[in-house]
């Protein structure tokens, strides 16, 4: 038996698809089965409507939806480019298609009916084509497709091109050839960055070049503020495009309005650090500058590393970033020195023009460790100032790296803090315990809520004594928590929650004292910033010993359900806030006193 006939022994599959396509594309203006003719440009081109409907929904609805063509046995398609449409009818019976030594005109007349016949594929795949094939050159016209036939992939990938572009593209004659409302939402982004004076100029040949269209939107888009009082005098009032009283109110806005205010287009790179020597940003002060912006975020100590400067109440000591040219960032992530327990409080400014600053992050009231991730509103920046305002050990402010971002997060921001869905209280987001005892320190922040016994897996404090004290790595507006009480018999405990921003003034957020409660507790209180959680034990009825197994913030309700680490012969009860924990039958005695638990740093040290 021949080998052709692709039969897999081993699962008795056949595949013949290859057979199907060579048959369906034998078809191709063929007149053999043919049962109607498309006309294009005068052209005649015999089809198979069976063909043209399975594979598209557009002439599935022209020859079988019930319309005049679907009895006429000659359709006239009216259609752009006739060139384009052979093409396309060749990729109806091939499913191939080569555009590598197509025009771009050609191309772009290809994508127009791809859309028009529903071929979504093929659209993809010719979007995807076109971006890696974007110049100065076509960038224009690709746009303007895009823009037309509401193509947003490609019409946010032809924006991204300009935005970097910005300067080439508004001096290339294709840029006069772009429609009304293409240009218009071009210009309105604050990331097409170029000199506002080049943009004017461009957009004066634009509107020469096109008498008949209406410019009144277009000519809305200028940021007049932006371009020098010279410039306005001598370039855009002579251009006669712009009324004296825009002009008046732009000098007004120039020496009225705070530099802060005005609406400064800047460049966008997107999940890109723009705080990096590559691109040419420097710290202009700061003790060891040469640490900031160095990546390394794994060699320094007490001695190097870092770049630093004197805490002190006058704002000149700070540390002090140009960036290479004026960006929009919403995101910062920076290291503070680590390699001890201490804390920071600190503030962040942006600025253009190094006299008039605008508050970025504003944690002066709060102690802060380790890595710092921040958000904040999206803003256009040339110099960036870190200024220390607090330091628990000394009255020095030590800053490891810094990186400064324009993302597209989900973070959700309430005066100034993050309002977290994810727990992070945990070690990767900087949170650590500070006091309690466990034979490891973060036990409590590792997530395991499935292995512990008797000896490991929680962390305690003697009742009457102290407490279970976490810091999270930076303040965040927090409105619930959770905790595993640990539940290997039928005990019960009594407790209280404090939290503060500063280790000075605390609030309670819950208390306890009077309750009896088991395995899970949920807590919700009115949502407040939070850097610090103070656990206190107050009663369990088997020792004099508070043991807590798990803490996580905000409270992580999916797929919690408690498991105790000895299940023979266990039986459910009901937790405090109505999971079922598992209690097993009866068990060996817990240490009555928290100093038979390691301490925390004694495997640190």
């Amino acid at each position: 038996m021949s080998s052709n006939h692709h039969l897999n022994s081993s699962s008795g599959e056949i595949n013949h698809i290859h057979f199907v396509s060579e048959d369906i594309e034998a078809l191709y203006l063929s007149e053999e089965y043919a049962d109607v003719t498309l006309v294009v440009a005068g052209q005649k081109f015999r089809c198979h409507k069976l063909i043209l409907a399975a594979r598209s929904e557009y002439f599935r609805a022209l020859l079988f939806g019930g319309m005049k063509e679907s009895t006429q046995s000659e359709i006239e398609l009216t259609v752009s480019s006739l060139h384009a449409f052979k093409g396309l009818l060749k990729y109806i019976y091939t499913g191939r298609m080569s555009l590598t030594n197509e025009r771009d005109e050609v191309i772009l007349d290809i994508l127009a009916l791809a859309h028009l016949y529903g071929f979504m594929d093929l659209e993809s795949a010719i979007s995807d084509y076109l971006k890696e094939i974007l110049s100065i050159k076509n960038i224009c016209s690709i746009l303007d497709t895009a823009f037309l036939y509401h193509m947003e992939f490609l019409t946010n990938v032809c924006f991204e091109y300009m935005d970097v572009h910005a300067s080439e593209v508004v001096q290339h004659e294709s840029f006069l050839h772009l429609s009304s409302a293409a240009l218009t939402e071009l210009i309105s982004r604050d990331s097409f960055c170029a000199p506002e004076i080049e943009i004017f100029s461009a957009i004066r040949l634009w509107v020469n070049n096109n008498p008949d269209v209406d410019s009144t939107e277009v000519l809305a888009q200028l940021r007049l503020s932006l371009i020098p009082l010279s410039d306005l005098l001598s370039v855009v009032r002579p251009s006669q495009l712009i009324s004296p009283d825009a002009l008046l109110d732009a000098i007004a806005v120039q020496t009225q309005t705070p530099d802060s205010e005005l609406p400064y287009r800047g460049h966008l790179l997107i999940d890109e650090n723009v705080a990096d020597s590559s691109l040419d940003a420097q710290v202009l002060q700061g003790e060891m500058r040469s640490y900031l912006l160095n990546g390394d975020v794994h060699n320094y100590d007490m001695e190097r590393g870092y770049t630093r400067h004197t805490i002190s109440n006058t704002e000149e000591y700070g540390i002090l970033i140009k960036l290479g040219s004026q960006y929009i960032i919403n995101h910062i992530k920076m290291l503070l020195w680590d390699l001890d327990l201490r804390s920071y409080s600190y503030y962040i400014e942006g600025s253009m023009n190094q006299k008039d600053w605008v508050m970025l992050v504003n944690y002066k009231d709060y102690y802060c460790r380790s890595w710092q991730y921040l958000y904040f509103e999206p803003r256009v920046v040339l110099y960036i100032r870190i200024v220390g305002t607090n330091n628990t050990v000394n009255k020095v402010f030590h800053l490891v790296d810094f990186e400064a971002y324009y993302t597209n997060h989900t973070e959700k921001i309430s005066q100034g803090f993050i309002v977290p869905t994810k727990n992070i209280a945990t070690t990767m987001r900087s949170a650590c315990v500070i006091e309690g005892v466990s034979r490891s320190r973060n036990n409590l922040l590792n997530g395991d809520t499935s292995n512990y016994d008797w000896d490991s897996g929680y962390t305690c404090h003697q009742l009457g004594s102290g407490s279970i004290l976490v810091q999270l790595g930076q303040p965040y507006m927090i409105g619930s928590m959770r905790l595993l009480l640990w539940d290997c018999d039928d005990r019960s405990y009594s407790y209280y929650i404090e939290v503060s921003g500063n280790s000075w003034n605390w609030v309670s957020v819950a208390d306890k004292s009077e309750e009896t409660c088991k395995s899970w507790q949920t807590i919700r209180f009115a949502p407040r910033p939070v850097v610090f959680i103070k656990i206190v034990g107050v009663h369990n009825t088997a020792n004099e010993v508070f043991h807590c197994v798990h803490l996580e913030c905000p409270a992580q309700v999916d797929d919690k359900n408690s498991k105790s680490p000895t299940d023979k012969e266990a039986q459910t009860s009901t937790s405090s806030d109505g999971n079922n924990s598992i209690l097993p039958l009866p068990p060996p005695p817990l240490p009555e006193v928290a100093t038979e638990a390691v301490h925390i740093d004694s495997d640190e040290s």
